[in-house]
Parts: structure tokens; sequence; C-alpha cells
């Protein structure tokens, strides 16, 4: 009863919401939050995923201050739908095989979608608490070259409000270059939901960014990265990362499997390797 009555009141107000400023603006859009958080108690294994899925609307990017261009709501489209399709296949137990496990508990799945193809998932445990991982991969995305070998360079093209980005992605050639240099152009967007985080992608055309001499422009998602707390253990952080690339060109599959899932366990082992560095002392 408690979610009906929640959306019942949501579609009710939400008119009224457009015409409110200063604090009475405010104070109603705390109490859709609080009615939205109460609807999500609901039992079940992949609560958290409905909590995120029924969260992440639009209703927000609404309410913003500021309007949005038609094709800056484009791109918030976009990184919305790269979020649900990435939950939705999450959501599907089913049908996973196991492509490598690691000694330390590290493992990549795949499964065969129809429409999509074939998507890897890396399940890992990292030794850090939520908000520092957070902070590396969200706040810190244009030095994950710095770190992550596969990665030559990432940019930030735009920043659409305060969950949206377009960036342009370099991959460094693999040893041997197997697979020649890519590039990506990507939106992304991040959501942050109680003690669960969703960081979702998908390929993205922009104008300023064409197609690069010396690169081949790769295609990625639905892809996203879903962060939580380990249960009983808040100083450890459990990291999904689905994966799902078409790398162009003429490549034989068994290669860019092989590439892909390798990609995944590396990327583990160099997070872990970022995160355990001193961090420096301001003076």
């Amino acid at each position: 009863m408690l979610p009906a009555t929640s959306k019942l009141c949501a579609a009710i107000s939400y008119r009224h919401l457009r015409n409110m400023t200063g604090l009475r603006r405010q104070a109603a859009v705390a109490i859709s939050q609080e009615l939205s958080r109460l609807a999500t108690h609901s039992p079940g294994p992949s609560t958290w995923i409905h909590q995120v899925r029924r969260r992440s609307s639009l209703l927000s990017s609404r309410l913003e201050e500021k309007p949005f261009s038609e094709m800056e709501m484009s791109y918030i489209k976009q990184g919305e739908e790269a979020l649900q399709k990435s939950l939705r296949i999450l959501e599907d137990q089913d049908d996973w095989k196991t492509e490598t496990v690691a000694g330390n508990g590290d493992k990549v799945l795949s499964k065969v979608l129809p429409d999509v193809g074939k998507v890897f998932r890396l399940e890992v445990v990292v030794d850090q608490p939520l908000d520092t991982v957070y902070g590396e991969l969200v706040d810190n995305m244009e030095q994950m070259g710095d770190w992550n070998p596969n990665v030559k360079e990432v940019r930030i093209l735009e920043k659409i409000g305060k969950d949206t980005v377009i960036t342009h992605e370099k991959a460094a050639a693999t040893p041997g270059n197997i697979v020649g240099p890519r590039d990506f152009v990507s939106v992304r967007c991040s959501r942050r939901r109680g003690s669960t985080c969703v960081l979702a992608g998908m390929s993205t055309t922009y104008g300023a960014m064409p197609e690069q001499e010396g690169f081949i422009r790769a295609e990625n998602g639905p892809t996203c990265m879903v962060l939580r707390p380990l249960p009983g253990s808040p100083s450890q952080t459990r990291l999904t990362w689905l994966l799902s690339i078409d790398l162009k060109g003429w490549l034989p599959k068994s290669i860019i499997n092989q590439v892909l899932s390798q990609t995944q366990v590396d990327f583990a082992k160099h997070l872990r390797q970022r995160l355990a560095r001193p961090v420096p002392v301001a003076c």
C-alpha cells in the first residue's frame, strides 16, 4: 500500500512543484524524496537494484533551477537508458558462465544476450570504503590513465548537471599490438542512493569529437559499475563491473573475449594498487 501511496502523492504534487521557489520548493522535494525512500523498503534479493532503478528518474533534473537544452536532455536520457539497461542485465542471474577466477577470489563471468552480444561481469571485493572507491572512479576519472595501463587517456568533454558527463577515452594498444588503438566517446551518468552507487554509460556522438586519426572508434554499452559496502564490513567495497564493448575491426571473437576478460582482471589489480598508495599530507 505504501509504494502505491507514495507514487500517487508524487504524481499529484509534481505539477505544483514546478511553480514553487525557495524553502517551499526545497521542503516539497525533501518530502518527495522521503516518500521514495520509504517505498523502497521491500524485501527480496535484488532490493538494491530496484532501489536505484526507482529513484533514478529524471525528476531531479526537472527540478534544477537551470533548464537544460534539448541536446543536453538527450544526453541525460541516454545516460539513464544505459543505467536501466545495465541493471536489467545484472538483475537476471541466469545463464552466467565463469570465464576466470583469480587466486584472490576475483571473478569474471559472461553471458550472451540476443540484443547486445557477449557481456562480461567482474565481481571483486576492494579493501577500501565505498567513498574512497567512488572518489577515485568518479571524482578522479580523468586520472585513470595514470594508473590503468589499459587506458591511455580519459577526458571530460562536457558536464551536464551534477550526474551526467560526456567523455572521450583512448584505450592503450594491447601487448604485441594484437588489438590496435581504440577510442570511445561516451555519455556517463552516476547515481548515488543510500549505500549503493551506480556508474553507467554507453557510446554516443559528440560533434566536437569526430573520429581521430590513428584510432578506431569503438563502441561500448550498456556498461556500468555498481559499488556497495560489503555486508558486515563497511571498510570494504563490493564492486560489480558490467562490460559490453564492440571493438570494431576484423578481430576473431576468441581474441576479443580473451582481451576483454583480461582487461577486467587487470583493472581490479591496478585499482587496488592505486587505492593502496600513500595519500600525500598537505603541509
